[in-house]
């Protein structure tokens, strides 16, 4: 069984949380017994995450060497200027090695999307751009990292697809089964 879920904004890709207070998990969201993530979204990530009770599945989707592209809708603080963008294509130095290549694209008009909450800070004096990035690798907040380290902080990440997956108008919350 293969689930596509739209992951809302903090909340865990896991069933439980030992933390105190506890944070909102998937175990709230009416998900099928047995399934588990494959693969990882950041707490403040939003979107796609796929979810299955095949471990053959699961490494098939998540294993780097099956080169499964992933695609995030990125809002970052500031304009995007042509050298950053090539400076994300050609991959960029991290503290824990250089990235692979990514596809960047700037998104023109931004992307219509569902209001997140807590809204994305707004300051009337820095411009916000979105771009979209796809990486065949999956770092630890490699996304993050990657715009940072071009002077564009993220301020929203949204995962959009995964492989040939796609939220294709999942609201967050919702999730359905893939055949």
């Amino acid at each position: 069984m293969l689930i596509a879920f739209n992951k809302p904004f903090n909340v865990l890709c896991q069933f439980t949380d030992r933390s105190q207070p506890p944070r909102a998990t998937l175990a709230g969201f009416g998900l099928p017994p047995d399934v588990y993530a494959a693969g990882r979204l950041d707490y403040d990530s939003e979107g796609l995450l796929l979810l299955t009770d095949d471990g053959g599945l699961a490494h098939a989707l998540t294993d780097p060497r099956h080169k499964a592209d992933k695609t995030y809708w990125v809002q970052v603080e500031g304009t995007a200027t042509d050298a950053q963008l090539q400076a994300l294509r050609a991959g960029v130095q991290l503290n824990d090695g250089p990235t692979l290549p990514a596809g960047v694209k700037r998104l023109e008009p931004p992307p219509s999307l569902w209001p997140r909450t807590p809204p994305v800070r707004f300051r009337k004096t820095v411009p916000d751009a979105w771009l979209a990035i796809t990486l065949r690798e999956g770092r630890n907040r490699q996304v993050r990292r990657m715009t940072a380290a071009v002077g564009l902080p993220t301020l929203r990440l949204v995962r959009v697809a995964m492989g040939a997956h796609a939220l294709d108008g999942l609201q967050p919350g919702q999730w359905r089964r893939i055949d």
